[in-house]
């Protein structure tokens, strides 16, 4: 039996730790706020999203980075067997849209009390409010721990679940990362992910609060197409969000951090080309011949829409449709099928919902997560250089990464 500590009770914390007690080792949680899981109550908005119950292949396409480091995680510690752990203690499960797994209660809490009554099993010690200064390592060996309150404690093996940099008043503050950087273990280049992006045209924040459902959203880097998906998407004060736009920063974060700046368009009307399209603009024109343009457009578009739309046209807003020449109509309908706004950046960690890049996968063995070079030393959740699309991908990665960091001790 060894003695292991686990640093960060989060998602990946308390699986490592529950996998590590199965095992029947000494295992102690040191969490630096005053509750378990603190995260996790706010994820879902509340609700706990807390997997996808998708078959684990189709899991893999949903992962934006290193998606095979994560075979043998996902494969010891599927969804499904997410889902039989939670139900396992006493929680009822539903699946809803896009395979989201919830709490039946809806509550977030039902997930931590799950894992907590887990702890409790297989007497895992919680030590809250215990800040972790540094781990003590000797000759390459783990040694121990040293708090910020001075004391030092000896173990066997330390399981490091940090999380990344997003949501910092959870206790999300790169510690981790620290910590690898000065004991010589790479860490890749950190950005938010899964996080709204700031638009330079003006126009943007004048659809404030306006939400487009069924469009399809397309993002270049001149002419290469870096992003190209169906769903909905949110107009800010700064610029835009929603789910579409969050997949899209994991997607094109890297490269928009390289060239300061990328090209989008918005396709408003997907399901029609623009044959179809013109032919149905061209039906309400011909109805509507006395009307001015802003009425009829009011028929195509969410009413935020149309004086941007007549501004970008550059259209008198009293123009009325019998003056408007085929041009003018050919204008409008590529606006509807490409309407155009500037990506100047993402937003910041402390609106992401996860941090893209982290400890290296080079120095994590996959079928372990121990590290390659330090004896006694893992990692598993957030931490590491692993991240997914929304829908429950992330908080899975958490459980599996850290099932199989406790399970390999």
């Amino acid at each position: 039996m060894s003695k292991v500590f686990v640093i960060g009770g989060g998602a990946a914390g308390m699986m490592a730790a529950y996998a590590a007690g199965i095992c029947g080792h000494e295992v102690t949680i040191f969490e630096k706020n005053e509750k378990l899981g603190k995260k996790i109550y706010i994820t879902g908005k509340g609700r706990c999203n807390f997997t996808n119950a998708c078959d684990v292949e189709d899991f893999f396409k949903n992962v934006v980075s290193n998606p095979k480091f994560l075979y043998s995680a996902l494969y010891t510690f599927s969804p499904d067997s997410m889902i039989g752990f939670v139900e396992s203690q006493g929680i009822a499960t539903k699946v809803e849209r896009g395979n989201r797994a919830f709490p039946e209660s809806d509550h977030a809490s039902d997930i931590t009390k799950a894992l907590e009554n887990g702890l409790k099993e297989y007497g895992v010690k919680i030590r809250l409010r215990s800040e972790i200064k540094d781990i003590l390592i000797d000759n390459g060996k783990v040694k121990g721990l040293k708090l910020s309150s001075g004391e030092t404690l000896e173990c066997d093996h330390v399981i490091v679940c940090t999380g990344g940099l997003s949501y910092s008043t959870t206790g999300s503050t790169g510690d981790g990362l620290k910590w690898a950087t000065k004991n010589g273990i790479q860490v890749t280049e950190c950005r938010p992910a899964l996080v709204p992006l700031n638009c330079v045209e003006k126009y943007i924040p004048e659809m404030q609060g306006l939400a487009l459902k069924n469009v399809n959203l397309k993002i270049f880097d001149g002419k290469k197409k870096l992003y190209d998906s169906f769903g909905e998407m949110l107009f800010t004060h700064f610029g835009v969000s929603g789910p579409l736009v969050l997949s899209a920063s994991s997607i094109i974060g890297k490269r928009l951090q390289a060239v300061g700046k990328l090209n989008a368009t918005i396709d408003l009307k997907p399901a029609l080309s623009i044959e179809e399209l013109d032919a149905r603009v061209l039906r309400d024109f011909n109805d509507n011949m006395n009307k001015h343009l802003s009425a009829v457009l009011r028929g195509l578009l969410p009413s935020s829409m149309v004086p941007v739309f007549i501004d970008i046209m550059q259209f008198d807003d009293g123009r009325q449709i019998n003056s408007i020449t085929k041009e003018e109509r050919a204008t409008l309908v590529k606006l509807l099928k490409e309407f155009p706004f500037t990506i100047s950046g993402v937003r910041e960690y402390k609106e992401a919902i996860v941090t893209q890049g982290g400890v290296s996968v080079k120095e994590v063995d996959p079928s372990t997560m121990k590290c390659k070079n330090i004896e006694g030393l893992s990692f598993a959740g957030e931490v590491l250089d692993l991240d997914a699309f929304t829908g429950g991908f992330n908080l899975q990665i958490a459980w599996s990464t850290g099932y199989l960091a406790g399970l390999s001790i």
